[in-house]
């Protein structure tokens, strides 16, 4: 007698079958939900900046207020700014954005551990999978702000990095802040990636690095300045096929 014949699971086979597909056919009605909230909450919000950084980043640290600063400026400049809604580098962003002139806006993560959203949202969506909200930060973006940050902010860096590379999404500035938490990571790009052919030397260009805040609204103003924040046709075909 085998261990299946002496504990039979409570449901048949095929009704497991049908029990998990159902369950599947609820789960994906739920993913396309959070898309078409998301999109229809956030449609009006270009031109938007999405910023990332540590959430581990307490207020007082030279990271927050940067992000703070940086945030604020672009407000005032008519930038709606996008964090994922959390503590640290998150709420530097919100907070500067919120006392700006602009909507700061929050896409907030439901985590088993669950994420503190923070107090300085204008505009708030939430989300349980991760990737419909990864998809948003990039469908809004005209521009990445990057603050130094862990595995969550290394992963965005890296896949909109991916994205513009290969095309799949619109090219846009990836501006990464403060030289020295990046110049590590960076060099490797260099003499490995670059080295190895895994990527092209071009590619670097991909990337900028600037440590002021004003810069950053510089470089963002100066990326756009002959062509428009607006996405042309085209690129608009890209974002509806991200």
């Amino acid at each position: 007698m085998t261990t299946r014949d002496k504990f039979p699971h409570p449901l048949a086979p095929d009704l497991m079958e049908k029990t998990w597909a159902a369950r599947e056919s609820w789960r994906v009605l739920g993913i396309m939900a959070e898309f078409v909230q998301a999109t229809d909450k956030l449609a009006a919000i270009r031109p938007a900046v999405s910023f990332f950084g540590s959430a581990r980043t307490l207020p007082g640290h030279r990271y927050y207020g940067l992000a703070e600063r940086t945030a604020r400026l672009l407000s005032d400049a008519g930038f709606s700014v996008i964090s994922g809604g959390g503590p640290g580098i998150m709420e530097a962003a919100n907070k500067g954005a919120h006392e700006g002139k602009s909507p700061s806006v929050a896409l907030n993560i439901l985590l088993p551990h669950e994420q503190q959203s923070n107090l300085y949202q204008d505009i708030s969506q939430n989300f349980h999978y991760f990737f419909a909200r990864k998809v948003m930060f990039v469908k809004f973006a005209t521009a990445y702000v990057v603050l130094p940050g862990g595995f969550g902010t290394l992963d965005e860096v890296m896949e909109a990095l991916t994205l513009v590379q290969t095309g799949k999404t619109r090219k846009m500035p990836i501006i990464l802040v403060h030289e020295p938490f990046w110049r590590g990571m960076l060099d490797w790009f260099r003499t490995t990636l670059v080295s190895e052919g895994m990527i092209s030397p071009e590619d670097m260009n991909l990337v900028q690095v600037i440590d002021e805040p004003q810069a950053v609204v510089d470089a963002i103003f100066d990326y756009y300045e002959k062509r428009g924040f607006q996405p042309s046709e085209a690129e608009e075909e890209i974002l509806l096929n991200l």
